[in-house]
């Protein structure tokens, strides 16, 4: 999950900061950027792309459900954690990955469930993850390019992208991928998985001979941004 990008929306400036800070030191959370209001808030995550959006029940301009509502009905389908003293009412109503933290938490609380709602969401219908050119539908196991044309994958070269993607610019061993992707089968080798990067690097890449998006490294693989 290393590379991740956290929005917080949160008007209390000293909250906002310590989140901030508590989540970067978290080796996997790459960028964290703050809102003090649902206007500040709603532009960012229209704009921008977050893997998760961290927001207070109550703002100065609004709630915090108003404001995934509507962010929802725009399109952005992004997870979001709300904080706050009670449970709102219409959670329920809002859809999209989207859940309730009571306040007062404890920062390792709130990282375990940012965490989970990432992972939730990323194995959702709703995921849509940028990969070099294209954005990766998981759940449709296709990639889309810019001019709008399809690549369309099988189920485990989609399941080896969603894995490294997860890892973030991070070179993933062969034998983890291998075994992530197909299971602790001793009748597969690291033979296929090369023979699945190799005919994925096929309609990927501009280049196969000369990867740019799935590249190898000394004993692995790694996905470059």
């Amino acid at each position: 999950m290393a590379g991740r990008r956290v929005l917080i929306i949160e008007s209390d400036v000293v909250v906002g900061r310590s989140l901030a800070e508590q989540i970067l030191a978290q080796d996997d959370f790459a960028a964290v950027e703050t809102a003090l209001n649902t206007a500040q808030g709603g532009v960012l995550a229209a704009g921008k792309r977050f893997d998760a959006l961290i927001v207070a029940a109550a703002l100065p301009d609004g709630t915090g459900t108003a404001l995934t509502r509507r962010l929802r009905a725009d399109g952005v389908m992004w997870p979001v954690l709300i904080l706050g003293s009670e449970p709102p009412d219409d959670l329920a109503e809002i859809g999209g990955v989207t859940e309730h933290l009571l306040k007062p938490f404890r920062i390792a609380a709130l990282l375990a469930r940012l965490r989970a709602l990432i992972r939730t969401f990323e194995s959702s219908d709703d995921a849509v993850l940028t990969i070099g050119p294209y954005t990766f539908q998981p759940a449709s196991k296709h990639l889309v390019e810019n001019d709008d044309s399809i690549v369309r994958l099988t189920e485990k070269e989609a399941s080896i992208l969603k894995f490294l993607y997860r890892a973030g610019n991070v070179m993933v061993p062969r034998e983890v991928l291998l075994h992530e992707v197909w299971g602790y089968n001793p009748a597969v080798t690291t033979h296929t998985l090369e023979t699945h990067v190799y005919r994925l690097r096929q309609k990927i890449e501009k280049d196969p001979s000369n990867a740019q998006i799935l590249v190898t490294d000394a004993g692995g693989y790694r996905l470059v941004p």
